[in-house]
């Protein structure tokens, strides 16, 4: 399985999912729209409130999974990465993904206090398509 076939199946998708770990260490999963920047599959970037539940979740506890899929009339694709996330509230990494329509959501614009930046790194990952899991590692 090629890396490069997995980065244009993530791409293709309008939906991610992310799963932080609770205090009682319960999985919580989310619902977000594609990562806002990606860099080959190692660092992906969503936009999220400061004030979040998944923002509080990260900082006590990194640990944390994206999923993609897309599921057709037929053929169901998934791709889990694991790996760690961080909470970026730099001004630079704000710039960084900012987009216009972006004050519908953060009232004060780029500078919002409550505008902060997810990065997930990842560090493994399974695909699955065809009835076959793969497992792979990210360097």
């Amino acid at each position: 399985m090629e890396l490069k076939r997995i980065e244009a199946f993530i791409d293709k998708q309008n939906v991610s999912f992310i799963c932080s770990v609770d205090d009682n260490d319960f999985p919580n999963v989310k619902a977000m729209l594609r990562p806002r920047k990606r860099n080959g599959m190692k660092e992906f970037f969503f936009s999220t409130n400061t004030s979040s539940t998944r923002v509080k979740q990260y900082i006590q506890n990194p640990n944390a999974s994206i999923y993609f899929y897309h599921k057709g009339l037929i053929k169901y694709t998934g791709v889990m990465l694991k790996g760690k996330m961080e909470v970026l509230t730099d001004q630079d990494s704000k710039n960084m993904i900012w987009k216009k329509g972006d004050t519908l959501f953060y009232k004060k614009g780029v500078t919002d206090p409550d505008y902060c930046i997810l990065k997930f790194t990842a560090e493994s990952g399974r695909f699955y398509c065809d009835l076959k899991t793969e497992e792979f590692y990210i360097d």
